[in-house]
């Protein structure tokens, strides 16, 4: 049993928190990713070779370190994007809002009150009639 907490001490130390990689900058994320990616390709070998157990168990803290690292990265870039093109007329796709395919599709208000020149001319040759209604 001694032996077991300590294992799951270590795996416990080895789990990075996205909370502490967010305050990281982005030259320090890549340089602990490519410490994870090394440390992930030792512990394949150790476990083709008949590792111990702990280090095959500790293959699956290091790829779920490695999915922290890769998404706080992507979090911090389409961050620094939206920054960017703020304010700008067109954007790339991943930066427009998703909406619903309808609604992105959907006629603009001045275009939905643009009218042909035929329209134009038959309200001004026929006018809305207005009746004075008594009661």
């Amino acid at each position: 049993s001694q032996w077991n907490s300590y294992t799951f001490h270590f795996r416990e130390n080895m789990k990075v928190k996205a909370t502490e990689l967010r305050n990281k900058n982005k030259q320090e994320l890549l340089k602990q990713l490519d410490e994870f990616k090394n440390e992930l390709c030792q512990l394949r070998v150790a476990s083709q070779t008949g590792g111990a157990a702990s280090k095959l168990a500790k293959i699956k803290v290091v790829r779920k370190s490695i999915a922290r690292v890769l998404t706080v990265l992507n979090q911090k870039t389409k961050k620094e994007l939206r920054k960017a093109y703020k304010g700008k007329t067109f954007k790339p796709t991943d930066l427009r809002p998703k909406l619903t395919h309808a609604k992105r599709f959907a006629l603009k208000p001045y275009e939905k009150a643009i009218r042909t020149r035929k329209a134009v001319k038959a309200t001004r040759a026929f006018p809305r009639r207005r009746f004075a209604i008594k009661l």
